[in-house]
C-alpha cells in the first residue's frame, strides 16, 4: 500500500464487533498547538524538565542570541519566562533544553545524566556535541547533503554565537574534533507534521483499510489482520507517523505494525468481549492501548501497553466509547455516546462531563476527530444505509458530508 502520512498524535481505534448494530469506537487526536488547515509543525511549549519538541529547542537558543550576555561560570541569565540559567556553554544548552536543575547541569552531567550518544550521521536540531571536560555545542542543522558540515550554537565566549559552515571532522570552538561525542536529550521529540483528520472505511470481509479524503476518493489503502478482528490505526513507536493495527476479541490481543505491512509487537489487554480502545493518554506523543468493559461502563487505560494506568467509568452500559483530545492539552481522554439519544458526553479528566451534544440520526455510526486541524476534536456520524459520513467542526452544524465506501464498511478516521 502507499505509506500512510499521519501524525504521531492522530489515531483511530475501531469497535468492529459493534458495527453489526451500527456502533464503532474512533479517535482521533492532535497535538497542543493550533493548526492551520494546511501540514503545520508542531511548535507547542514545553513544561520544565518536560518533552520538549527540536524546534523549540532552537527557539529557545535563538532567545540569548544576540543579546551580548557576557559569558560568566558564575553568572546567570533569564529564560523568556524568567527562569535563570547559568551563562556558560552547558548553561546555555541547559536553558535551551529547559531543564529545571538549579541554573543547569555541566557538561560532564549533561552526559551522564541527560542524554544518550548518538552517531554523528544522527544528529538533528537540538541535539549537541559535547566535550567532557570542556564544551558542549548545540547542533542545528546539516549544511549539505554529505553531513561534512553543519551549523550550531555555542556559549564559548561573549556573546551566544551561531556559526554555519562548520566541518564535522574539524575543530570546533578551539576543541580538538575528538574531544566530541554526539549525545541526543532523553526527552527531546521530533516535531510532528499534522494534518486534517480524514474519514474512510474499512471493509471487514477482506481485512482493508481504505484512506478516504473528505470528498468521496481514496488516497491509499492497507490490508492487515484477519477476519473477524477489529481494526486499529496509532502511533505505535513514537516516530510521528501512525500506522494501523488489529484487535483479536477471541484472545483480547492487539497486533501493532509500524509499517503497514508486519506485525511489530503484540499486547494482551483487557478481557474477551470488551472494546480495545487506542488513545496517547499521558501526552507523550506515542499510541497505547485501552479497553472497554460495556457491561460496567468502565474504561481501562494503559501507558505501557500492559499495567492499567486509568480505571474510570462513564456513562451508561450500552453506550459507546470515545476517545478525543477535547480541549486541546495534547493528551487523550475518554467520552461516551448514548445510541438512543444519539448525544456525545465528552470528558476532560476521564470522570467529569465537560459538555455533551446532540448529532446524527438513530442507527447512525458515531465518528470522531479534529477535521479542520484546529487541534481539538470534534464530532461527526456515519449513515450505513447510505454510506454517508457527516462531519462537524463545532460540534453543532454538519460542515462537510460525502458518500465513502461500500454496504457492510466500517467507517474510520485518521490522519492519511
Amino acid at each position: 500500500m502507499p505509506s500512510s502520512t499521519l501524525s504521531r498524535l492522530a489515531h483511530v481505534a475501531l469497535a468492529a464487533s459493534l458495527a453489526a448494530s451500527g456502533a464503532i469506537v474512533a479517535t482521533a487526536v492532535t497535538t497542543t498547538a493550533a493548526h492551520a488547515a494546511t501540514s503545520a509543525v508542531t511548535a507547542a511549549s514545553s513544561s520544565i524538565d518536560g518533552k520538549i519538541t527540536r524546534s523549540e529547542v532552537i527557539q529557545r537558543a535563538q532567545y540569548w542570541l544576540g543579546k551580548s550576555i557576557p559569558y560568566n561560570q558564575g553568572g546567570s541569565y533569564p529564560d523568556s519566562s524568567g527562569r535563570n540559567y547559568r551563562t556558560d556553554c552547558s548553561g546555555y544548552v541547559s536553558m535551551a533544553w529547559h531543564l529545571g536543575a538549579g541554573t543547569g547541569p555541566d557538561t560532564r552531567a549533561i552526559e551522564d545524566s541527560y542524554t544518550y550518544g548518538i552517531q554523528r550521521s544522527e544528529l538533528k536540531a537540538g541535539d549537541v556535541l559535547n566535550s567532557y571536560y570542556n564544551h558542549v555545542l548545540l547542533f542545528e542543522k546539516w549544511d549539505d547533503a554529505a553531513h561534512t558540515t553543519f551549523s550550531y550554537y555555542s556559549f564559548g565566549s561573549t556573546p551566544v554565537k551561531h556559526v554555519t559552515g562548520a566541518s564535522i571532522n574539524g575543530t570546533l570552538d578551539s576543541h580538538p574534533n575528538g574531544e566530541y561525542k554526539a549525545l541526543r536529550y532523553k526527552n527531546i521529540v521530533d516535531d510532528v507534521q499534522t494534518r486534517a483528520t480524514k474519514a474512510g472505511v474499512y471493509h471487514p470481509s477482506t481485512q482493508t483499510f481504505y484512506e478516504g479524503d473528505n470528498t468521496g476518493s481514496t488516497l491509499g489503502s492497507a490490508k492487515f489482520g484477519n477476519a473477524g478482528w477489529t481494526p486499529l490505526v496509532g502511533d505505535w513507536n513514537g516516530d510521528g507517523v501512525a500506522s494501523v493495527g488489529a484487535y483479536d476479541p477471541a484472545t483480547a490481543t492487539f497486533y501493532l505494525s509500524n509499517d503497514n505491512s508486519t506485525a511489530a509487537g503484540t499486547a494482551k489487554f483487557g478481557n474477551p468481549g470488551w472494546i480495545p480502545l487506542v488513545g496517547d493518554w499521558n501526552g507523550d506523543g506515542v499510541s497505547s492501548v485501552g479497553a472497554y468493559d460495556p457491561a460496567t461502563a468502565t474504561f481501562y487505560l494503559s501507558n505501557d501497553n500492559s499495567t492499567v494506568a486509568v480505571t474510570t467509568t462513564f456513562g451508561n452500559p450500552g453506550w459507546i466509547p470515545l476517545v478525543g483530545d477535547w480541549n486541546k492539552d495534547g493528551k487523550d481522554s475518554i467520552g461516551a455516546y448514548d445510541p438512543t439519544t444519539q448525544t456525545f458526553y465528552e470528558s476532560n479528566d476521564n470522570s467529569t462531563v465537560a459538555g455533551s451534544v446532540k448529532f446524527g440520526n438513530a442507527g447512525w455510526t458515531p465518528l470522531v476527530g479534529d477535521w479542520n486541524n484546529d487541534g481539538v476534536t470534534s464530532i461527526g456520524a456515519y449513515d450505513p444505509s447510505t454510506q454517508t459520513f457527516y462531519l462537524s467542526n463545532d460540534n453543532s452544524t454538519t460542515a462537510a458530508s460525502f458518500v465513502y465506501g461500500s454496504p457492510g464498511d466500517v467507517p474510520i478516521a485518521g490522519r492519511w
